[in-house]
């Protein structure tokens, strides 16, 4: 089967967004449905350009981006720092993966509401649920990567009489980077998902929040421009790991890093 081309694919995604706001915007009305239920496509988005006027979109949206890249940030360092960490000692890993493995199986959702409790309703809540989320998927990929590493190569660097960070530095971090920023591809969307529960448990900002006042507002529309904010957040992000992975694995062939 003949491979379709770019141009090819990106009209395919055109006519399929197209199709999607067609269907959004005649089908509630054809099938029925309430506004109250599924408001149509032209009605969320006038509920959208009211919401700029009158419930300030526009810093909801940045404190939520704000809280996005901060527990990203730190969550992903953190991911980095204890999956090296565990990788080149495994006596450390043997003495606190069974911690680690519980903090991951624990629901992120029920911290949230005692992080508010220490906190308040600040910012840091949201980022700590978000760097909880975070951490786990960077970890186990830098970890993974770390203990797969060739031994012929690290071999190579001691026989010539290279030290331990130099074999660190040469050999075992180059290596670990591209399952890292599979790590970090994913992280990408659960910093979203994390900060989004700290706002519902007790945000007084950002597009969490504007969510749970639409919810209590019986207004759907808005409830659906709060879930695209969050959505078009998550897919800048997203984006924003594909690209600082091309320029920093530019070795790498392009086939091996596609958006998706």
């Amino acid at each position: 089967m003949k491979a379709l081309t770019k141009s090819q694919l990106t009209a395919g995604s055109i006519l399929l967004l197209i199709a999607f706001a067609a269907l959004w915007q005649w089908g509630p009305q054809m099938l029925g449905v309430p506004a109250y239920v599924l408001p149509r496509l032209s009605a969320t988005v006038s509920e959208a350009i009211d919401m700029f006027q009158t419930q300030n979109l526009w810093m909801n949206i940045g404190v939520t981006a704000l809280e996005v890249v901060a527990g990203f940030v730190v969550g992903s360092l953190l991911g980095v720092v204890i999956g090296v960490t565990l990788g080149l000692s495994p006596s450390t890993e043997a003495m606190l993966s069974p911690y680690i493995l519980a903090l991951q199986i624990a629901p992120k959702v029920a911290f949230a509401p005692l992080f508010v409790m220490w906190m308040g309703y600040t910012v840091y809540p949201k980022i700590l649920v978000a760097v909880l989320i975070v951490f786990f998927p960077v970890m186990i990929n830098v970890l993974s990567a770390v203990r797969s590493v060739d031994p012929d190569m690290v071999n190579l660097v001691r026989a010539l009489s290279g030290r331990r960070w130099q074999v660190f530095r040469f050999v075992e971090f180059p290596s670990a980077m591209q399952a890292l920023f599979s790590g970090l591809r994913i992280a990408s969307t659960l910093a979203v998902i994390g900060v989004t529960v700290g706002e519902l448990v007790g945000g007084d900002r950002g597009l969490g929040y504007l969510l749970t006042y639409g919810e209590g507002q019986g207004n759907t529309a808005m409830v659906f421009v709060s879930i695209a904010g969050l959505t078009l957040i998550g897919i800048v992000a997203y984006a924003a790991v594909v690209l600082l992975e091309r320029r920093v694995l530019h070795y790498v062939p392009r086939a091996a890093m596609n958006m998706v």
